[in-house]
Parts: C-alpha cells; structure tokens; sequence
C-alpha cells in the first residue's frame, strides 16, 4: 500500500458560542484581573469553561485518500465541510484528532483567499507560488498559461483590491489549478463566475484528475461532483456520515434533502382540455421503485403520473404520453402508450400510469415534461411543464469516464476497424 496522501484521525473542531471579547477579555485586562483577585479570577474561568456553550464544526472525522484520487466533499451549508478544508489547509488547527497530508498543497478556498489585497495580480501569482514551496522560474513558466486561463491580461498589473469578484476568483482558481501542487484542495469555486467559467473550471479540473493529481473539492453541485469524483465523502452536523462511490453517496444525500423534491403536484399548472381525467401528480423513480429527485443517465426510471377521473368513473380506451424537451423549449423524444402498443383498455377512478425506461438515453442536464392523457371521446388532460427532470452523470457507456460534450441523447453504439 502506498502512503496516503491525506491521512485523516479523529478529526475534531470546537468553537465557543455567546464568549464575545471585550476589553476586559484581552490579555492585558485578564493580567490586571488576575493581579487583583487571583481566586476570583480562577473560579469564575473554571465556570465559564463548563458554562459556555460550544459547537463542533467537525467531531470524530476519520478517512483516507490515496495519492491521484479526486474525492468529492459534499453536505449542506453549516455541515463543517470547509472547517474540515481550512484544517488540511492549516489555516486552523484541530481541537482533536490529527490530519496528515504528504505532498506540496495548493488551496482556494474562498474568493481571495491567500491574495494581497494592495498587490498586483502579477505580483500576488509570484506570492502563492512562494507560499507553495515553488521557485520564481517554475512560477516563470506557467504564468503566461495563468494569465490567459484568468482572462485578466489588461489587469494583471493592477492592485487585486480594484477587482471584482469575478476576477478575483478567475485569477485565484488559475493560480492553484496550473501550479501543479501534489494536493489540491478546492471549496465552492464552482459557485462563482459566470456559466462559462464554470465550464472552463469543470474542463480543468478534469484534466487536473487525469493528471494523477490528489483533489479534494468541496461543491453543492452535484452533477459536477458526479463527473469529476468517483469518490465522496458526506459530511453532516460535522461528522462524517457516508464515504463511498459518488453515485450512491450523491443520491442518499439529495434523496435526505429533497424528499418531496421528485414529487410534483400539478395543481395550478398550465393545462387544456381538463374534462373527465385530471392529473394531479407527477413523481420519478429510479430502477428499484425507489422515489428519486434525480435520474443517472444510463440508469433504468421510471416515470408515475397520478390521476383521478370525474365523479370517480370507469373508463375505456385511455392514452397516456410524455414528452421530454431540453430548456429550450425543443422536443427530444415521446413516450406513447401507442407506440408500444399498451393503451389501457379500461381505468378505475382513480390510480396511477407508470412508464418505465430501462436505460435512459439522455446526457447530463435539466429537462422539461409534459405529460397528457385522453379517453376517446372525452376531452385530453394536458399538462405544460408539469415537472423539471434532472439528469446527474452516469455510466452510461461502461467506461467509468465523465460525460462532457458528448450532445444532448446518448446512443448506443461500438466502432471497429476495417481494412
């Protein structure tokens, strides 16, 4: 077994609550009290130890990652996710337990974090990359690629104070990302920039993975974590509650989350034709029935639409369908009782329709439905945009690589070659 490159034990991190300081808590008014009534003193800090209410950001935290391994962090804000980054990155120490880390460690946690405020982004690059244990001609050779990446050239010779946040966190992610540390510890960048840096930085952190390089990144976006970490930790009231493959990780997480997220009532919706059927519910499952609030592409789902019939009949000859459109507005596919031959000769007044895909064709990304049903000779219920169908990444072709780029439907296909 090769060493760990982060090697985590015990992990814990306590603040005290309500203990504001004032002038009389600074170390000179503590020497002055202390001079005066030494007892008193001494009775009332034992007090105050016991009485004081305290939080533990993080509490028995233990893990490994192996050197190359990109490994998701994941929970709701307040979890201890970035207390546990700030650890790594020892800009806090731990109240217990230990952390371990072999290899130089590049950081960005938060917008700035690590930037001069009165220096230039040329001279703030040259800074992190001393921090970081690099000499000035290695920081030499990769400035040109930061610069470019940051998108900052006109400014790079301007103090960092002047910039705005945006720029600041182009500037900030580039500098971690292109000097090459052998960790890389990454909190939340993902949340700010415009949709294409976003991009950009979900392009370099993928090739930043197949470098072989250790990342640990901290994100609420799910489907980023899914297509960049075979690996994620969940981290909830500061402790450590799920490790395992991202796929099943990220789904208990979003399921504990969105527990009604995946069931859509559609009550007050766009509609035409309301007459004997009505459509009140629309709800996703995944393969094993389970309700989900999202679907891994290539996974097997299925879609519930609940109903009920006028004055609670019976009816004959009913059609159900879904359309599925991109956010758009444009068309991707129809899913028709016809088309497969399996209208519903007779209907209670009251149930459900379930349409079952076995293996779900759509790559990563948001999608609209519109469901309808019709009894013939009776008026269509049609509802417009009854629900938002969330793809996350998934294997879909069995390579374990991350889908980028690859459209919007996913065929099954295979190549060879002829001579």
């Amino acid at each position: 077994m090769s060493t760990p490159a982060i090697h985590v034990e015990g992990l814990g991190k306590r603040y005290r609550l309500g203990l504001g300081m004032n002038p009389s808590q600074s170390r000179a008014g503590s020497l002055l009290r202390l001079m005066a009534t030494p007892f008193h003193y001494l009775i009332r800090s034992f007090s105050q130890a016991s009485e004081a209410e305290t939080l533990w950001a993080l509490k028995d935290v233990s893990f490994e990652v192996q050197p190359g391994e990109v490994v998701g962090v994941i929970g709701k804000n307040g979890a201890g996710k970035t207390t546990l980054l700030k650890i790594l990155s020892r800009i806090t120490d731990p109240s217990q337990g230990r952390a371990r880390l072999n290899g130089r460690v590049g950081s960005l946690l938060e917008v700035g974090t690590g930037f001069h405020p009165e220096l230039t982004g040329r001279e703030n690059v040259f800074l992190n990359g001393a921090i970081m244990g690099l000499h000035r001609a290695e920081i030499k050779t990769k400035f040109e690629q930061i610069v470019e990446f940051a998108e900052v050239g006109k400014f790079i010779d301007t103090p960092v104070k002047r910039y705005s946040s945006g720029m600041y966190v182009r500037l900030a992610f580039a500098v971690a990302a292109h000097l090459e540390p052998e960790i890389l510890l990454v909190d939340e960048v993902l949340a700010v920039g415009d949709l294409a840096f976003q991009k950009k930085c979900l392009g370099k952190m993928g090739s930043v993975a197949q470098e072989g390089r250790t990342v640990l990144l901290v994100s609420h976006n799910m489907e980023a974590v899914m297509g960049l970490c075979p690996r994620s930790l969940w981290i909830d009231q500061g402790g450590l509650k799920a490790d395992g493959p991202s796929r099943e990780v990220v789904k208990d997480y979003t399921a504990s989350c969105l527990e009604l997220a995946c069931q859509e009532s559609l009550e007050g919706r766009e509609r035409e034709g309301q007459g004997v059927i009505g459509l009140t519910r629309f709800s996703v499952r995944d393969g094993q029935g389970r309700p989900s609030p999202f679907v891994l592409c290539g996974d097997a789902v299925e879609f519930v639409i609940d109903f009920a019939t006028k004055d609670g009949q019976e009816l004959s000859n009913v059609l159900a369908w879904m359309w599925i459109r991109d956010h758009l507005g444009q068309p991707l596919t129809c899913l028709y009782t016809r088309l497969t031959g399996q209208d519903f000769d007779k209907i209670p007044g009251q149930g459900r329709f379930v349409c079952r895909v076995p293996r779900l064709p759509l790559a990563p990304g948001t999608y609209l439905v519109d469901i309808m049903a019709r009894a013939l000779n009776h008026p269509t219920d049609k509802v417009f945009g009854a629900a938002r169908l969330e793809v996350a990444p998934g294997d879909f072709y069995g390579t374990g690589r991350p889908l980028q780029g690859v459209g919007t439907v996913l065929c099954d296909h295979s190549w060879r070659l002829e001579s």
